[in-house]
Order: structure tokens, then sequence, then C-alpha cells
């Protein structure tokens, strides 16, 4: 497979284009034909949500908003982490008001308190002591936004989390696999971090930045994607709410 990311001069817009099979059988999951216009814009830079995303065979544009939300004194987890993503997806969809902006915000809560990234690796060691050996919880809002027509769709799903028992050894070790280093309550569940992880109960996707069931059927609703009736692709676009 041979994959080209491009960004337009003077912006911060990347273009992904895709063509699958042309190299030894690389499985690296990306199915797009990208054209000049888009109908669907994905609001991040997160490498995991563009991989997933991929995953539908539609063709979207990546613009990541530069967005990087605090929570306000008093605001909870499910407020904040809805308002970020709405936030993100306000952003670029004020630069595109004809496109369908998808954006999304994924926190770690435990207790009630946010795991943000940690700020370094002994940080990273002590959100893995609160995680292990319990339950926490990972909460996606996803939000679509087209400013032209006055669209917005905004919905959060949660997942619960069960870490295993950890030794204080087997902590260290994943830190300083340094996974952890860019990862909200420090793990990545796709990676070596799913060693940590006991079970899941809901969208695992989810826990690794979109619940894509659910995207799927925010896509629906709004008219832009529909099923393949032939090819390798599951989903195309068909341009959305009129």
């Amino acid at each position: 497979m041979v994959i080209i990311t491009s960004a337009t001069p003077k912006s911060n817009i990347f273009t992904v284009f895709a063509c699958p099979g042309l190299a030894n059988g690389a499985k690296f999951p990306y199915n797009l034909f990208v054209k000049p216009d888009h109908s669907l814009i994905l609001a991040s830079e997160s490498p995991r949500r563009r991989e997933l995303l991929s995953a539908l065979g539609a063709p979207f544009l990546v613009t990541p908003s530069g967005v990087d939300e605090i929570p306000f004194r008093g605001e909870t987890p499910a407020r904040f982490v809805l308002r970020a993503a709405e936030d993100k997806g306000r952003k670029v969809a004020r630069e595109a008001p004809s496109s369908f902006v998808l954006s999304a915000d994924t926190i770690v809560v435990v207790d009630g308190t946010i795991l943000n990234k940690p700020r370094d690796r002994a940080d990273a060691r002590r959100m893995l002591s609160m995680l292990a050996g319990r339950e926490h919880k990972v909460y996606t809002s996803v939000c679509l936004l087209c400013e032209r027509l006055g669209y917005r769709d905004v919905k959060t799903e949660v997942t619960r989390v069960f870490f295993r028992p950890l030794t204080r050894n087997e902590i260290a070790a994943y830190a300083r696999t340094g996974e952890c280093d860019d990862k909200a309550g420090a793990y990545a569940a796709q990676g070596a971090g799913m060693l940590l992880i006991d079970r899941v109960v809901g969208s695992f996707s989810n826990v690794v930045g979109l619940p894509m069931t659910r995207v799927v059927s925010m896509l629906k609703k709004a008219g832009l994607i529909t099923a393949c009736a032939s090819g390798t692709r599951c989903y195309r676009l068909v341009g959305g709410k009129k």
C-alpha cells in the first residue's frame, strides 16, 4: 500500500491518499480515494482517529483544530468532554462552512477525576498505579457539524475499562515503552497497553479514541454515507442533508 500525506500551502489541512494492495500485502487500513471537493472533514490530528475513520472506506480531509481545552472549575467530566468536542468542530467548521466536520474528544475518568496526558514518566507511573486492579471510564464525545446547513449532532459514548492488578515492575516497564507519553490516562489500548486490561465493557474503539458504531450511526443519520453495492470499500459518501 502506498500512502501519501500532503499539506496545503499556508494551512493546516492535510489530505490522505491511499492505494491498497500495491506493496507486499501491506495491511495499514487506509482505503481512501480523495477528491478536491470534500464533504467530510475530520477535525483531529490523532493518527488513531484517522486510522479508525478510514475503515469506512469513504474519503475525508484531515484538518486539525488546534484547540486544547481545559475543564472549567466545577465542570463535570461529561460536560467537559462534550464542550471540548464541539469547540474543536466549531473552529474547523467556520473555516469550511459547506463541509460536514467530525470532531471528537476523549478523556479517562477515575473516581470522578479526569486523567490528562502525563507530564512525564513519573506522572505516567502515578496514573497507572491509580488505574491498576480497578475500573475506570473512558468518555468520548463526537460532534458532527455543518455551518451552512445549521446541522449539529453531538453524542457521548462511555466505556467501562477494567485493569488487572499490576506490579510496580510491570508499571515501570510499560512506562518505559513511551506509549504512555501522549495518551490520556497514560496508556494506549491499541498497543502494548492492551496487556494491562482485564476486560472492556462497551465500545473498544471508544477507548482508542473514536466510537465507530456511534460514528457510523451519526454519518448515516446526516445522510452522508451509504453502504457500497460493489468493490472492497464498506461505505461511500452521498452528500449529506440538503
